[in-house]
């Protein structure tokens, strides 16, 4: 039986801190994994002051961007493809550059997702909520797109010269960043270690999480695959500062306490029991 995942994302640097050990998992398994980059994040900003005096930070960002995501790609041990867009950016006023991935019709940028579903046939498709995951214009298009080649890639009268017809059985959004994770890291450092430093960072994680709703219906086993996805996001170095708190927390803490991704399951074509484990439960092979 081939299981075929297929996550589609903004930006190079996404997939590592959205999903990375979910997707290292599956290849484990034996599953084949796709990773999506809508655009090659040519506006992104140097995050990471250990990076600012590197060379291609100044002059070729995309090139950097592109040797980070290969890097990444090694550490997950999956395949990629970049759909081909530019870079949004994120301006104070909403506004978008002409022709960058927010800007072109979504008729003409899920094509080429389209004709990538119909070529790679996925069983599950991971993308973001209507609202992007964080409101970054090519955040919310990645989702405008996904829905919408989702859909398009099973009817025959759409781009009918981009393959034959698929129809994924399952979409989900990332769910990752949670304020279940948060309270149960939070609380199993608290009694184990009362005096940490890192009690007021999850805290604060705590307090602007406090309103979020628990969404998730699938917790997938990840535990063993921690550190695949630090070296991914690690790679990313230009975006990653390598002790930042946002990102990494002691993985011992993780697999204490959440050793989970979780995903919700938005829409299905087959029957599986909630809460699921596994982003493939009541997949049959079918092909």
């Amino acid at each position: 039986m081939t299981l075929r995942l297929l996550a589609v994302h903004a930006h190079p640097d996404d997939e590592s801190s959205k999903g990375a050990s979910t997707y290292a998992s599956y290849r484990a398994k034996g599953a084949e994994v796709l990773v999506v980059s809508c655009t090659g994040g040519e506006r992104g900003s140097i995050l990471n002051a250990s990076m600012a005096d590197h060379a291609m930070a100044g002059r070729d960002m995309t090139g950097l961007r592109r040797l980070e995501m290969a890097e990444a790609q090694r550490h997950m041990n999956v395949d990629h493809l970049w759909l081909g867009y530019e870079d949004s950016g994120m301006n104070d006023d909403g506004s978008v550059p002409a022709n960058s991935f927010a800007d072109i019709p979504v008729e003409i940028s899920a094509e080429p997702l389209v004709r990538i579903i119909r070529r790679f046939r996925p069983n599950v498709l991971i993308t973001y909520d209507e609202n992007g995951g964080y409101p970054h214009p090519d955040h919310i298009r990645t989702h405008v797109v996904s829905i919408a080649a989702f859909r398009d890639a099973a009817d025959p009268a759409k781009y009918p010269d981009a393959g034959a017809p698929w129809q994924v059985d399952k979409l989900y959004y990332d769910r990752i960043f949670n304020l279940e994770r948060i309270d149960a890291m939070y609380l199993a450092l608290a009694a184990k270690e009362p005096d940490s430093p890192l009690l007021e960072p999850l805290g604060e994680a705590r307090d602007w999480m406090k309103d979020y709703p628990k969404l998730a219906t699938t917790h997938v086993p990840v535990g063993d695959f921690l550190e695949a996805r630090d070296a991914a996001l690690r790679a990313h170095a230009s975006q990653v500062s390598p002790d930042s708190s946002f990102f990494f927390w002691p993985n011992e803490l993780i697999r204490e306490a959440w050793p989970y991704e979780d995903f919700q399951l938005v829409e299905s074509k087959v029957n599986s029991e909630m809460p699921e484990s596994d982003l493939f439960a009541g997949v049959e092979d079918n092909g």
